[in-house]
């Protein structure tokens, strides 16, 4: 493996995106922290000018200057005077590229990606050869690290900066209303397809007991209420799954309640077989319901 997987340049500001390398490790931690990334470039300015997140084997290393930031995931074997070093470079490199004025009037994410030609060739020389490129040494780094040694940041203190930036820290009970999920997977249609056979089962089967409750003199009304909150429950979990919502959890679990309750009255009506099939479905669609999460709302156009 690399030992510097990606770079990111950022505006500090607003973290507007203005750069970044493309990659093609598919490292599922390689993803979080690039996830991490973009959620702390969000708060840079609330942030010293030189910083660490460490990872378990992917450590953040940024570097802020004149209003632009150079951020970079890297293996954690990687001195961390390299790693800055790196930085150094790249930054070098940027602001030899691109003007400040333009810089600060960009108004669209990722508008310098040209610029990842230059990452990869800084990448490529420091994955190889290990060592600085331009006009920064590493014995200068090292000696600045010395002096000023940067911030170690633990993630738990970055979410916290980002949500104070971004005016969530104390987030009412709807204001989740607008955040984005992770896209639906091949599960979650799955789950959606059995929970509408199921609701039109329950329906079907209540409006059909409907007619022999009035002429029984109402002796079927609560096979009546169980088919129709059954109907209810099943569409609840399909909007809960396909929206977020405040108290997910709390609602999810009430859904399954109900609909294993009133699968358990309708037993007479309702032979075991379709007792299982309905609870299987229920307590399906709970757990792809409590495991969608949202995701960063960050425009990351494919890199």
């Amino acid at each position: 493996m690399p030992l510097i997987l990606f770079a990111f340049v950022v505006r500090v500001r607003d973290g507007l995106p203005l750069s970044a390398s493309t990659d093609f490790e598919h490292d599922r931690e390689l993803q979080e922290r690039k996830q991490q990334l973009r959620t702390i470039s969000k708060a840079l300015a609330r942030f010293p000018d030189r910083g660490t997140i460490k990872g378990r084997e992917l450590n953040i290393y940024f570097v802020s200057s004149e209003g632009v930031s150079y951020m970079a995931v890297c293996h954690c074997s990687l001195p961390v005077a390299k790693a800055f070093c790196f930085l150094e470079d790249l930054r070098w490199e940027f602001t030899a590229s691109f003007k400040s004025a333009v810089v600060a009037l960009a108004a669209r994410p990722y508008p310098f990606l040209e610029f990842d030609g230059t990452i990869q060739k800084l990448k490529q020389h420091y994955n190889q050869s290990g060592g600085p490129a331009l006009e920064v040494t590493l014995a200068e780094v090292q000696e600045d690290l010395r002096l000023h040694p940067p911030q170690v940041i633990n993630w738990e203190e970055a979410e916290l900066t980002n949500g104070t930036a971004n005016g969530h820290m104390d987030q009412s009970p709807g204001s989740g209303q607008n955040g984005r999920l992770q896209q639906v997977t091949a599960a979650g249609i799955l789950s959606l397809v059995l929970n509408i056979v199921c609701a039109s089962l329950n329906i079907i089967r209540g409006v059909h007991l409907i007619e022999y409750t009035f002429q029984d003199d109402y002796e079927g009304i609560w096979n009546v209420a169980a088919f129709l909150l059954a109907f209810v429950c099943c569409l609840s979990q399909c909007h809960l799954y396909l929206f977020h919502s405040s108290l997910k959890k709390p609602k999810s679990f009430a859904l399954l309640s109900a609909i294993v309750l009133c699968n358990l009255y309708l037993l007479g009506p309702r032979n075991p077989w379709q007792l299982i099939f309905h609870v299987s479905v229920a307590s399906l669609s709970t757990f792809l319901i409590l495991t969608r999460k949202l995701q960063d709302r960050t425009n990351d156009c494919g890199v």
